[in-house]
This record gives C-alpha cells, structure tokens and sequence, in this order.
C-alpha cells in the first residue's frame, strides 16, 4: 500500500507481518505443534506488542494468548515472545511463559543464545512474581531453553539491550549486555558463554554475574540507544545539562567521545526518559507529559544533528532547535501556530523529528511541516516549509506515540505508531516537488513564498534526489516551459550549481562551505523571499562548544568541526564562478602554461566524449573553439588550486578526478539540456542550414540558448565547444539581419571562424546577404578576416587579398635597404589608394630586385593584381561605380 502523504511530499508504506501487526497473531502462529493444534483452540483476544527493534532489523514482540483446552476442562494463559524477519517474512518463536506478564523490555544477542526480559509486575498481590519487586530483569538461555537468570529486581523501570557488534567473525563465546534504569544510572554485563554437547549454549559464568556488571554512567535523565553504530547518548544535569556520547567498539572496549552543552530548562525532564530502548507499553505511573523532545541523528561521512523542542511561554507558538554539529552551530526556530488553530496547551504540542538523508523533517501535525537542509542551513530558502493543508502525513496517532527507527544512509526513514503496531516507511516524494514547481512558476506566482519553494524544491531534486536520470530530465523539460528567470533567482543557474555539486556532496562535508552550491550567494543582497518564511523566526549562534575525539565516525565529525571554524575566517571559502577565470586579459602567457591548460582540456574532453559515445544528436565538441578550450583548462586550473587551498587532506589524485569530473559534468549537463530541447520540438539537420529562414520552435530553442549564455556568463563558466557556433546558426535564421548584428555589438552572439565561414559559403550574393557578410566582415579581428576573404568568391574579397599581397610586398621591400623611392617619403602616402602608374613603378622595381617576387604568395599574379588596382583606381576617381 503506498499512500502519498502531505499532498504528495511525503509517502509512506505499511508494513503489516502478514497482516496489521497488532491481529497479525490472532491466528493460529506457524510455530505451533501438530499435537497443541489437534488439542487447542486459541482466543480472538491476542494482546500483541512491539517490544524493540534489533540492529539487524529483526522485531522483537509479545503477545498473550488464552488457550481453551478441549481435551481437559479450563484454559490456560501465557505470554509468548517472538521475532519477526522483515527480509524473509518469517516468525520465530523465541520463549514462551506459562502465565500472563507484562513485558517492559527485551533485547536479543546476535548468536540468538540468549534472551533478556525485562518484566513489569502487576501490582494484585495473586499474581506478583518473586521477589516482590516492580520490575524484574531476566537473562534466559534459549539455545535450547535452559536456564534462567535473575539480574536485577528493583522497583524502577529497567531497559535491556544487548550489543551487537561486528567485524569478528570468530565463534563468539562472550555477549554483552546494557542495563539501563529509571534511577538514571546504566551497567554493562559481560556475559561469558560456553558450548555443552555440540550445540547447547549455556552462561559460564551465571554466578559470577553480578561481579562483571561494570558501571558506565550515572545520573542520566535522558537517554537514546543508537543501534545501527553502537552509541549510547546520555544527559546529566548539573549547573547545566551535558550530552554525552559513549561509543562501543568492535574489541568490546568504550569510551566516552563526545560532550555538548545544552540550553534547556531545568525541569525539561521530570522523568527518564528513553529513547530507541525498546518500547514500553506498561509504564504504571501514567502517561509521561513531555516538556521537550530530544533526539539525536547521525550520518557516516561525520555528520551529526540533535534535535530538541524547547517549552514556549506563548501558545501560539513553537521553539526547536537544531544543533549541527559538523557545523558548528545552532539553528533556532520559532513559528507561530495561529491562535485560532491552537487548542491545546503549548507544552502538549510536540513535534516530531524524522531523519531522511541529510533532511531533518519537524512534523506538528495538523499544524506544519519544516524539511531543514543540514548541509546548506545558512538561508531558509534551501529548506522547505509547509502549513496548513500541505501537512496531513495521513497518521492517525498522537506525536507522542511515533517512534523513529533511524538506520543511517538510508533515503527514507521508518516510523512504529505504538498505538496501532503499523511501521510507516517516510520518503520524500519527487513527484510532489516536481509538483511544486509547475505550480509555482514565475507567471504564475511571481516573487515571495513562490520562489523560495521553488529554490528549495529544485534544490531537493537535483541534490538529494537527482542520481535518476528520468529526474533531471523532466527538470529540464520543466526549465524549457519556465525559460524566464524568477524574480529572486536564475533557475538554470541553480540547476546548473545544484547539479554540480551533487556529484561532489557525498566525498567530504567540508565542501559544502568550498563549491559553489547556489546562486543565491554571489548576490551582493539576498531578496527578502529567500531569506525569510512567513510565521517563521530563524536565530543562530555559532561556536557550540562541542567536545569530540575519538576514531573512525568522530575523527571525521571532529575534522570536520576543526574545517568549519577555519573556513569562517578565512575570506571567500566557496569558489566564486562570478570571479572566475572569464577575464584572461591581453597578456601573453607562457607557451608551458598554455600547454597545461590545453592537457587538463583534454582530460575534460575525452571524459565527455566517453560519457556521450552514442549521443551525437546536438553538433557540439565538434570543432576547435580556442577561446572555450582555453577557458575549460583555466576553470579545471583554478578549481584545483582552490580546493587545494582550503582542502588539502583530500590528496592530489582525488581531487584531480573531482575537478576533472565537475567540469566535465558542466559540459554534460549543457549538452544534455541541448538535447532535450531539441528532442522536445523535434529538431533535425536542416536547422544548421544559413539558407533557410527559422521556424516558431527554433525561435523557441534560440531563446533557450541565450538563457544558458546568460546563465554561464553570469557565473562564468565555460560553454562546450561549438556552441557559440550553433548559437550563431539559430540566431541568423531567426533574427532579423540589423537585429542580428546588434547582438553581435552588444556581445549576446559571438562569431566564430566556423560560422563565418559557413556564411559565406552557404549564402548567395543577393544584396541582403551581401550586405550581411560586409557587415559581418567588419566586426571580424584583422587574422580572421584574411583568413575568411580566401573562403568568398566577389570582387571585395578579391581587392582585400590583392591590398594584402600589394602590403605585404611593399612591408618586405621597405626593409630593403639598396631601394629607395621619393614617393614613399611623401606624408600623404595611403598604400590602399596607389596610382596605377605608382604601383606600375613600385612593382617594376622590385621586380628587378627579386626576380620571383611571388614565392611565398599562392594564388596571386602580377596581372590580376594591376587589374585590381586599376579598377580600385577608376572607382576612387568616380568614373566607375562599384
């Protein structure tokens, strides 16, 4: 079953175990004997509940069932205990008890040896367990059953987890086993084991138990298991409250790796409270009242994030808090409820923190929904928000009663409602972000909340959601039905940054604050849509004062803690695009510096050629465009000394393919927009024809083009090769010839030796070409325009090529020193007007000097030559007309 939730941002699945897990058991269980089924009647009234939830994933539950006997007169009652295999569907039945309890707590070693129960008795004195004690902790063999330990009988709550290490593949002859009370104090038992007749598992050491029980922390008034890395978090409370983090090993050794302060209030936890231990549905004292919920989440590229909601003296309004750790910094909100809706009391309103990738969704239902980037947290805009009708997640349950089962690197999360036994798989919805951007395009929701959706939808898709190609594609299509900038921001830019750096986000978290992942901060002043959200008050602090050491996850996290707090004091951090490598001046640079620029080029090139063997559908990479060659290796040049700079630990080689890949990516990524356009108005060859005049999707496609030149342009980046060609091509079939011209003064168009070679090849010497070509020759530079003459066959370009060999000729013989003429002193000389009978005299002479005075001039002779000079002559003088 998939529901789409929140109007399609957020999906969830139900997982039933062969069923809804609260009747999945109402049934006969498959582990039930032949014997016991031809004797027995099971009742419809099965009291099933989910107990914990292993590292494994294997759910651990309980379930109480009233046997009506038909061979002997009564019933009998017991309480059963089971695991349940997501991956295989299968039940197993672990222990069973010959009587009804109420089962607080339960943990399973990984061998599946032995089993701890945690047992909250019932206060009618008939059916108290010995010792008469509140809770009751067992530790029982169950391979096969045998014996049964007692660890603890107190009269506080008391959690059970046993650890779950991994790496050793050796038999495992020991298990490990946390105690954790409601007195706020936690153990650690290291249980020995031993094998008796080749298979039973039995404790070597049950009653030495006691002695090896090893004290790890005291005073806690809150706790969270994390069962994925092996972490137990605690907070004690002094002058202030401290989070602490004790970390279990593979080798069995702990140590203690982290200490944060928190601000809280000093009665934030009345009671213990437990997080992820297990699920207790026989708290005596009631219903606890939460004044703040706490939670804490971690990825493994060493990011970390405590969540927390904080009590608020207004009704009307909600505070959490999020610590970033890897960031260094705090992020308060405040966001108002509206005093028509809040009919609760503020304390009573508590929000629900689900972990989704590096998103942190805050869920009040009914009230709204905060998607909050934890990569890019500086502005609001690159985080969601919804309120009002846009928040129904379809649960229909108090946040009080939803459990997050958090497992790290996964895209989606799982939620246990306690009330009803349903597991909700969370996801975030590409359809409905899709969907938040058609509907808030720029003509139709011009400026305000509309272009902060937009920015952080497009952000959501392309980053965290953008490995599938089918995705990108229909961006892209949506960018060719949207070409107009919003009013805040320039989509295409976004799209373009947001690409790049999702090919880089995954390496390290310090290049985060290194590339460039939006626009939106090259503004000079962000717009007030993007930097703020209606009903929604952002604080903050920076500095944290956290306390990390460690190895492995906290060696990174504690890296990247020590990287923030040198990147906020250095100047520009990110690499600026707008300050790029666009400028390359009139300099002459070293030929060796050239060359390396022309290598990293090629290193750029042959990736996207290889990515792209079979896509040949747009004439890009296809001619030698200098300028954008040259402009590819600047940008590879100067990306790598930037990260270089501010990111040395990455080493050479890795940051030699990540500067290589992200610009080749950039190349792609244009070239794949191209593609798309040109599929989407069903483009063929005969649009790269000069003769023909555009058709209504060219112009639409010619539009498009410019929008990507400004996109580039703004952040200077280069373009692939060919494509101011194929720019060129479009606009001088589309655009009228003066209109044409004007964006070539005005820098929009920029020609190139391929197109204008093309233009005078392909068009005629009607007088609208003609006069287009003379026009397009003038703005040539002087080498390219020798070069293009040769290429058009009319009398212009024929007295260009004679006037160049007639200068030529007379440059070399004026460094002649043995000849010498009047006429060359004469102040009024202009080589392009010569007299006929000057040139005769000129060109006799050197004649006399050099007998071949042609060798190093093809395609010239002495007679075309006077030819060309008379009639240039007659023209001049008014007796002919041109």
């Amino acid at each position: 079953m998939w529901v789409v939730v929140c109007k399609g941002i957020i999906g969830h699945t139900e997982h039933h175990m062969q069923g809804h897990v609260s009747h999945c058991f109402a049934t006969q269980p498959v582990w039930v004997s032949a014997n016991d089924a031809a004797c027995a009647e099971y009742s419809s009234a099965v009291d099933t509940r989910i107990l914990n939830i292993e590292r494994d994933g294997h759910i651990l539950y309980s379930w109480k069932v009233t046997v009506l006997h038909t061979c002997v007169i009564g019933a009998t009652e017991t309480t059963r205990i089971g695991k349940y295999d997501p991956v295989t569907k299968h039940n197993k039945l672990l222990y069973s008890f010959d009587k009804q309890v109420c089962v607080s707590s339960c943990s399973l070693n990984k061998e599946e040896t032995l089993l701890a129960v945690s047992l909250a008795q019932s206060t009618a004195g008939a059916e108290r367990l010995k010792p008469l004690s509140k809770c009751l902790t067992l530790l029982i063999e169950i391979s096969p059953i045998n014996n049964t330990k007692v660890l603890k009988a107190v009269d506080c709550r008391v959690k059970v987890q046993f650890l779950h290490q991994e790496g050793d593949r050796r038999p495992v002859l020991e298990s490990h086993l946390l105690l954790l009370t409601e007195d706020g104090y936690a153990d650690l038992y290291h249980v020995l084991l031993a094998k008796q007749e080749g298979y039973r598992v039995v404790m070597a050491n049950a009653e030495r138990l006691a002695k090896t029980a090893e004290r790890l922390v005291e005073d806690f008034s809150w706790v969270q298991w994390d069962g994925h890395a092996q972490r137990l978090y605690y907070l004690t409370h002094k002058d202030k409250f401290l989070l602490r983090c004790v970390q279990f090993y593979p080798n069995h050794s702990c140590d203690t790796v982290l200490e944060l302060p928190l601000e809280l209030p000093a009665d934030a936890f009345p009671a213990v409270k437990f997080v992820n231990l297990g699920f207790d549905h026989y708290h005596t004292e009631g219903p606890e009242q939460e004044l703040v919920r706490l939670e804490v989440f971690t990825e493994t590229i060493g990011s970390m994030c405590v969540c927390y909601s904080q009590p608020s003296k207004h009704k009307q309004e909600l505070i959490y808090s999020l610590i970033l750790v890897h960031k260094d910094c705090r992020k308060t909100f405040r966001v108002a409820l509206g005093a028509e809706r809040t009919q609760q009391r503020a304390e009573q309103l508590q929000p629900v923190f689900i972990p989704i990738g590096y998103y942190i969704l805050v869920y009040l239902q009914d009230y709204f929904l905060h998607c909050i980037n934890t990569r890019q947290q500086e502005m609001l805009c690159h985080s969601l928000f919804f309120s009002g009708e846009d928040v129904d997640l379809g649960l229909q349950c108090q946040p009080a009663d939803i459990t997050v089962l958090h497992a790290e690197e996964k895209s989606c999360c799982s939620l246990l409602d306690l009330a009803s036994g349903t597991i909700h798989v969370v996801e975030l919805s590409p359809a409905y972000l899709l969907q938040v951007l058609k509907s808030n395009t720029p003509s139709r929701c011009p400026g305000r909340k509309a272009d902060s959706q937009c920015l952080a939808a497009l952000h959501c898709l392309l980053v965290y959601m953008g490995k599938d190609p089918n995705l990108e594609l229909k961006i892209i299509e949506w960018l060719c039905d949207n070409v107009n900038a919003f009013e805040c921001f320039d989509q295409i830019q976004e799209f373009i940054l947001a690409s790049l750096f999702r090919i880089s986000y995954e390496k390290s978290l310090s290049l985060d604050k290194v590339l460039p992942y939006s626009s939106v901060f090259n503004k000079k002043e962000v717009p007030a849509c993007l930097s703020t959200v209606p009903g929604v008050v952002c604080t903050t602090d920076l500095q944290i004062e956290s306390e990390v050491k460690g190895k492995g996850f906290w060696a990174e996290l504690q890296w990247n803690t020590e990287r923030v707090n040198y990147l906020d004091n250095v100047p520009h951090p990110r690499y600026q695009t707008t300050a790029g490598p666009v400028q390359q001046g009139s300099e002459r640079r070293p030929s060796s510096h050239m060359n390396h620029l022309e290598d990293n080029t090629k290193k750029v090139l042959s990736m996207v050629d290889t990515w792209c063997l079979d896509k040949k559908l747009v004439p890009l990479f296809q001619e030698e465009d200098h300028q954008q060659r040259a402009l590819i290796g600047l940008t590879v040049d100067k990306l790598r000394e930037h990260l270089n700079r501010h990111l040395p630990h990455l080493g050479k080689k890795k940051t030699d393919s990540l500067v290589v890949s992200y610009v080749a990516k950039l190349l792609e990524l244009i070239r794949h927009m191209l593609e798309t356009v040109w599929l989407k108005y069903d483009l063929g060859s005969h649009v790269l024809c000069l003769t023909q005049q555009g058709t209504p999707a060219e112009w639409s496609v010619l539009h498009f083009m410019f929008r990507i030149l400004e996109a580039t342009r703004g952040l200077s980046l280069p373009l692939p090769p060919g494509y101011h060609t194929l720019l060129a091509v479009f606009a001088v079939r589309c655009l009228p010839h003066h209109t044409f011209l004007q964006y070539i003064d005005h820098g929009f168009l920029q020609l190139t030796e391929t197109f204008v070679s093309r233009l005078m090849t392909d068009l005629d010497n009607s007088d609208a070409n003609e006069r287009l070509k003379f026009s397009v020759v003038k703005r040539l530079p002087q080498p390219m325009e020798q070069r293009i003459y040769h290429m058009w066959d009319h009398p212009v370009s024929s007295a260009s090529i004679s006037r160049d060999y007639v200068r030529t000729l007379l440059e070399r013989n004026n460094k002649n020193k043995g000849f010498a003429s009047s006429g060359r002193d004469n102040p009024g000389f202009r080589p392009d007007f010569l007299p006929l009978t000057y040139l005769a005299k000129i060109l006799s002479d050197i004649e006399a000097k050099a007998p071949n005075p042609f060798e190093e001039q093809e395609n010239v002779d002495a007679r075309f030559v006077e030819e060309t000079a008379l009639k240039q002559t007659l023209i001049l003088l008014g007796f002919e007309e041109k």
